[in-house]
């Protein structure tokens, strides 16, 4: 029987491109579920594929300080996740969902005309 030889899954050997990178950080965006750390875990996948000492340069952060923040041990602050999508070369932008919300809060509570 021949033993089988595995090796450690790592996403950023797979993130090639800017579209695969904004596909990957979107796909976690919407799995997060409001964590912090896992986005910024995400956000240390593509500066890996990109390379993390030209996304600290780029984004003015010593890569120690990145590694740090985007280890997804730690909710880094806003600002610094604000200057590391620019680093990426990649935006960060708002969708509505507000009639969702609305729908759903609707039709949870009972209609009060009588």
């Amino acid at each position: 029987m021949t033993k089988t030889i595995t090796t450690r899954y790592d996403v950023a050997e797979h993130l090639r491109t800017p579209e695969e990178m904004a596909a990957y950080l979107e796909a976690c965006l919407e799995e997060a579920n409001g964590d912090a750390a896992f986005i910024a875990k995400a956000l240390g996948d593509i500066a890996r594929a990109k390379g993390m000492s030209r996304v600290a340069r780029d984004a003015g952060l010593s890569r120690e300080s990145l590694y740090k923040a985007l280890s997804g041990e730690r909710n880094p602050g806003f600002a610094t996740i604000l200057k590391v999508i620019g680093a990426l070369g990649l935006k960060l932008h708002a969708e509505a969902v507000l009639e969702e919300r609305s729908t759903a809060r609707q039709q949870a509570q009972p209609d009060s005309r009588g």
